[in-house]
């Protein structure tokens, strides 16, 4: 677990823990990874875990899930649904289990980094790990 101080201020959760933490951590920031919750368009909700500097490829996650196309959740959704704030979004210990796909980039690395469930702290685990606690599928889901 690594933590920093949350600037209540900051905009961009995921670019916040890349500035606190790959210098003093001494990891590459496509090693800490965003939790993003997206929609099908019946309504059901996903988890995609991805490097914060990428985006998201909603086509290719849809193709990875079998969904003809997703958007990006709104924030109470993804609130309610996870049981955690925006920003603070884990992929592990979610209220309900969603599907879950994590980018193929994550096992490129011994270990990543993502939200522990609260804006400030991270969780430093194996990649092989992550994949295995939240039953996910791995995919080439982030985009430049």
């Amino acid at each position: 677990m690594h933590t920093y101080d949350h600037d209540p201020g900051a905009h961009s959760f995921g670019d916040e823990a890349v500035d606190e933490l790959s210098d003093a951590l001494g990891v590459s920031p496509a090693q800490i990874f965003k939790t993003l919750i997206v929609r099908a368009p019946d309504g059901t909700l996903a988890v995609a875990v991805l490097p914060v500097p990428f985006r998201l490829s909603t086509k290719t996650f849809a193709a990875t899930v079998g969904w003809a196309k997703v958007v990006m959740a709104d924030r109470i959704e993804a609130e309610r649904s996870t049981g955690y704030v925006l920003g603070g979004i884990s992929p592990v210990g979610q209220r309900k289990t969603l599907r879950t796909v994590v980018d193929e980039s994550a096992l490129e690395w011994p270990r990543v980094l993502c939200s522990g469930g609260r804006r400030g702290l991270e969780i430093d685990l194996d990649p092989r790990d992550l994949v295995r606690v939240t039953d996910a599928l791995v995919g080439a889901i982030a985009t430049h």
